[in-house]
């Protein structure tokens, strides 16, 4: 990584928990190339927040992987941001432990992420699932980062992280630095494709619902042909009309056009012909992609180098934080 000490930091992960969908990719990936400009980028594959739900292991160190794969096909470069997986560095769960011991158990109580948790994964309400908001806090403090990018979804959690960084130097001065939220440029917010009242989601039952960022030409195209849409036919936005508001923001993000632009594009077509037109824009935009994270998976001697190299700098970076927070709790240490 090569660090620009003029920008500011930027920490993003990701868990290894399968083949992100179109909305992943529209509504956050595609960002993730561009912070590069703006920020000195650390990227991590959270694999130990994985843990939280029973995971086979073959398949999480396939899915681990993947994921680092993914992040290079989708434009994060080794060699100019810091990218690693979370669990090849150690100081992540021995700094969680640390603020564990600083977080009072009502702020974990009031996590709404782990009341939705605990109702779809009823039969493993775990420890871990009611912790990770800390080893989240870990992730972030470790690196000094100045901004996390999220989504509305992980306000509460950064939140969290904030205050635990605030009591802590209010106790022991000038340990963390406490990051701000940063809210990337609003990606598209992609519904499903069979209930566009709800959010594209890789464990929908129905696999007609989302596009796979890996999915082939084929089945985006034919997916896009069964997209649900209403009883009208003419290619414009109106309310009550989900399914095709959908399919025009979708168009718009593959194709970098403005929804006015898109319903002159259509004038006097029916929704055949758009599905088709939306389907085959999101082909030609994930294609280079998928291609890209083939060839990689073909590398595995690559993938290892950069997993090493990225555990190696991020150890690097994140021991001078936990060195500093050991001293100061009074942990004995040796040279």
């Amino acid at each position: 990584m090569e660090e620009n000490i003029l920008k500011k930091i930027s920490f993003s992960a990701i868990q290894p928990s399968g083949t992100p969908t179109l909305g992943n990719y529209l509504g956050a990936l595609k960002n993730w190339a561009a912070l590069q400009e703006e920020f000195n980028c650390i990227y991590a594959i959270a694999d130990l927040h994985a843990l939280t739900v029973r995971q086979e292991p073959a398949e999480l160190r396939k899915r681990t992987l993947a994921a680092i794969s993914l992040a290079i096909a989708c434009g994060i470069d080794p060699s100019r941001s810091l990218l690693f997986v979370q669990s090849h560095v150690h100081t992540h769960a021995e700094l969680a432990w640390i603020l564990n011991c600083w977080t009072p158990f009502g702020e974990l109580s009031r996590m709404t992420q782990f009341k939705d948790k605990s109702q779809s994964h009823a039969d493993n309400v775990n420890a871990g699932l009611f912790d990770y908001p800390v080893l989240m806090a870990a992730d972030i403090l470790l690196y000094n980062a100045d901004v996390v990018p999220i989504g509305n979804d992980q306000k509460q959690h950064l939140e969290l992280a904030r205050n635990i960084a605030v009591r802590f130097n209010g106790i022991f001065p000038d340990v963390f630095r406490v990051p701000e939220p940063y809210m990337p440029k609003q990606g598209a917010r992609v519904m499903s494709l069979q209930d566009p009242a709800k959010k594209m989601s890789k464990s929908d039952p129905n696999p007609n619902s989302y596009v796979s960022m890996l999915d082939d030409r084929d089945t985006i195209v034919r997916k896009f042909k069964r997209a649900v849409t209403d009883s009208g036919a003419e290619v414009r936005r109106g309310e009550g009309k989900d399914g095709i508001n959908n399919l025009i923001d979708i168009y718009c993000a593959a194709c970098g056009k403005t929804p006015d632009e898109v319903e002159r594009e259509f004038a006097g077509k029916g929704y055949g012909d758009f599905k088709l037109a939306v389907g085959e824009a999101v082909a030609d935009v994930l294609a280079p992609i998928k291609a890209e994270f083939d060839r990689l998976m073909g590398d595995k001697a690559y993938l290892e180098k950069v997993c090493a190299d990225g555990a190696d700098a991020a150890l690097g970076v994140s021991s001078r934080t936990l060195r500093k927070v050991y001293k100061k709790v009074g942990l004995l240490q040796i040279k």
